[in-house]
């Protein structure tokens, strides 16, 4: 298929891409976090009131992890119809579904209003939080990817990856400043739906941008070139698991260090820090707002540097550092000092940066264009399940179980021994011509040599 250069005619729009990429990823993860950050210090409390504070924390843990259970349903629906009518389509209504099932939880009655239904409500809201959220990755940063050319896609798509740590910034600076200026029993009563109505606002902002940028030229010549043929070509999804089943592995493998770590050390560390550590929920908030502020500074800076050392340098010292951080992470917050648990929370954010920054540009250069969102975003979500979403419910049962950080450290350091192996079996990307994927691969998602030979094209 004869697309054009990466970014080749569209180089003036590509800041327009980006700002449109970053400010609705922003407001996606504003959303997800605010749910992750309730769950750790008030859900327990309002859905699960007759339950210890550990276990009640157990129990809204448990509906936060449901949400990542329905983003792999996302990444196939959203994935599919992204790669058969577009990219902006499809992230146009991952905003909608998001910012739609975020306002309406805080408008949720709890459970001393009707019992058991709140607890049901608020899972089903989370489900759809989780099917949004599932699709917005791949279509945000693919429109990045698709739009910016190989020399600094590294840069140019680890912006829309910012969007994780100011959504995170967001959402812990609302709820730092409404536990600062309320009583904890007027946060309780009602403050901590004020985030949450927040979100309608931000939603509209974001579609107003986002509607405004243009769809990705890669896709519009793969789209094109699909229609000039005669023959039927297979479902996206067919392609991607009868062809390109390595990368997939590749791509879960690489998540697994990347998603654990992050939410023990910015989710968890709520629940570890207030209850086990005895700082105050001020303090906790705090230390992830700031931690956070960091990160969002970095992750372009780590973007950059994959464009000139390689996708998979970077990757690995993010990736054995958080799985050494990870044994000196607990102690330092053990030390009750607000400096040291600042200290542990940023460096940890450190060592995710290195891994998450570069993993736009990564996942984006494994597939071709007509199944790029399909790939993508199946090798990023379906990992979610066996990483993110149960990470703050296993270190919450294992502080539960063992009354020590030991054997949370141990899990996040075996999280990064399989991201290191994942990683190592990649090939290395970094220069790659979107274009010239779209050439190697064949219309059936294989390589002419593959093709040629009936087997399925391996990295």
């Amino acid at each position: 298929m004869n697309a054009p250069a990466s970014g080749a005619a569209t180089r003036s729009s590509l800041p327009r891409v980006v700002a449109a990429s970053l400010i609705g990823t922003t407001i996606e993860w504003y959303d997800y976090f605010l749910y992750g950050t309730a769950a750790a210090l008030v859900f327990g409390k309002l859905f699960f009131p007759h339950s210890d504070p550990l276990t009640g924390t157990l129990l809204s843990f448990l509906t936060y992890a449901i949400g990542f259970a329905a983003r792999p349903l996302g990444a196939l629906v959203f994935g599919h119809f992204g790669d058969r009518v577009g990219r902006k389509r499809l992230l146009v209504v991952s905003l909608l579904l998001m910012g739609g099932s975020t306002t309406a939880i805080g408008l949720l009655p709890t459970y001393d209003s009707v019992g058991v239904a709140a607890p049901v409500l608020l899972t089903v809201l989370r489900l759809v939080q989780g099917f949004a959220l599932g699709g917005e990755w791949g279509g945000a940063v693919l429109l990045v990817s698709e739009h910016g050319d190989q020399r600094r896609r590294g840069f140019w798509a680890s912006w829309p990856q910012g969007g994780a740590p100011a959504g995170n910034l967001l959402a812990a600076g609302v709820l730092s400043l409404m536990t600062s200026v309320q009583s904890d029993s007027a946060f309780l009563a009602w403050g901590w739906r004020v985030p949450f109505l927040l979100s309608a606002v931000l939603v509209a902002v974001g579609m107003w941008i986002r509607l405004a940028v243009d769809e990705s030229p890669l896709f519009r010549a793969a789209l094109a070139a699909r229609q000039k043929r005669s023959t039927v070509e297979q479902p996206p999804l067919v392609s991607v698991f009868r062809n390109h089943w390595r990368e997939v592995l590749v791509a879960m493998g690489a998540r697994m260090a990347e998603n654990i770590s992050y939410y023990v050390m910015t989710t968890f560390v709520l629940t570890y820090a207030v209850t086990h550590a005895h700082f105050t929920k001020q303090s906790a908030l705090n230390a992830v707002l700031i931690a956070s502020a960091v990160q969002f500074a970095l992750i372009p800076l780590f973007g950059a540097l994959s464009d000139r050392v390689g996708r998979k340098p970077v990757y690995l010292v993010g990736a054995v550092g958080v799985g050494v951080w990870a044994f000196v992470f607990f102690g330092m917050v053990d030390t009750r000092s607000f400096g040291s648990l600042v200290l542990a929370v940023t460096v940890g954010l450190v060592f995710h940066s290195a891994m998450y920054a570069p993993q736009a540009a990564f996942f984006s250069e494994l597939f071709a264009t007509r199944m790029r969102y399909s790939g993508a975003s199946i090798g990023a979500q379906f990992s979610s399940v066996a990483a993110g979403a149960p990470a703050p419910l296993i270190a919450t049962a294992l502080l539960k179980d063992y009354g020590s950080a030991t054997p949370i450290s141990v899990y996040v350091a075996t999280a990064a021994a399989i991201t290191v192996l994942a990683v190592l079996c990649g090939r290395e990307t970094r220069g790659q011509d979107l274009a010239e994927v779209d050439g190697q691969q064949g219309p059936e998602g294989q390589s002419a040599d593959a093709a040629a030979a009936g087997k399925p094209a391996v990295a």
